[in-house]
């Protein structure tokens, strides 16, 4: 199941990139909220398995 949702958040974070004019003045912001939600899960995983 945790696969899953890394999987899922991944391509969240590929698909918030701001490569659309309309959203190139968003900055990073969606992406870098994607990533730090990727980042916890990631160590969650991690920490799960030790």
């Amino acid at each position: 199941m945790t696969l899953v949702l890394a999987i899922i958040l991944a391509l969240l974070l590929v698909g918030t990139v701001p490569v659309w004019p309309h959203s190139i003045h968003w900055g990073y912001y969606p992406s870098s909220g994607v990533g730090v939600l990727l980042a916890i899960l990631v160590i969650y995983i991690i920490l799960r398995r030790v």
